[in-house]
């Protein structure tokens, strides 16, 4: 099935992914984990942005939980040392991903489908934070539901299908690494995968991409 030329009323529903979907931030959330760790060295530091590039949509917590038991050897992170690492991130990224440029393509693509099938977020970004994100940037009437870690992408993806009645084979997942596609994969919907230009592609050969929304806007 070609993606791009499938007729927009074949779709149910479109999921998103957020970040390097419809906005661009990916090169903040790296810049982000590079400032968290670099104080136990440039080394750590680099090695925590490399993970999280090969790990794009996976929720910071389990790869705060990564790094700390793989690259830093300590003990298990406990619950209130995880949820500083999470204010230091957020504080971070936060006013950077609602001022960043949005994915080429992307407003006009939710503007040309939002009345016409119900569109969804589905991200590793915890959930009240991304729902801020989303109404900051002025985009949460696009969206019948936003949902967010802490729960796994193919969860939100489940939970997305039993709650509405689609055919997971007319829902259209679009994300950027290769957790949405296996998501996507596990719950029998369409993906598209969006590889930024310049980046390295994280798909199987099998999977349709492209570098920004512009073709399904067409």
């Amino acid at each position: 099935m070609n993606i791009t030329t499938r007729s927009a009323d074949y779709w149910q529903a479109i999921i998103f992914d957020f970040d390097g979907v419809i906005v661009e931030s990916g090169d903040i959330k790296a810049q982000a984990f590079a400032d968290l760790y670099r104080h136990h060295g440039e080394v750590i530091a680099q090695a925590a942005v490399d993970y999280h590039r090969a790990n794009g949509g996976m929720s910071r917590y389990l790869k705060f939980h990564y790094f700390q038991k793989n690259l830093l050897n300590n003990p298990p992170l406990t619950k209130e040392e995880e949820q500083e690492l999470d204010r230091q991130f957020s504080e971070l990224v936060m006013n950077a991903v609602i001022a960043c440029q949005p994915v080429a393509g992307a407003e006009t693509l939710l503007n040309k489908m939002v009345n016409q099938i119900p569109l969804f977020v589905a991200s590793g970004t915890p959930e009240s934070e991304l729902q801020v994100i989303v109404e900051r940037r002025n985009l949460s009437h696009y969206f019948t539901e936003v949902r967010g870690s802490p729960r796994l992408k193919e969860t939100l993806i489940a939970d997305i299908l039993s709650a509405y009645p689609l055919d997971p084979e007319r829902v259209l997942m679009i994300g950027d690494a290769l957790v949405d596609y296996e998501s996507a994969h596990q719950n029998g919907v369409a993906f598209l995968g969006r590889v930024r230009p310049g980046d390295d592609n994280p798909f199987p050969e099998s999977v349709e991409i492209v570098p920004d929304l512009c073709p399904l806007t067409i």
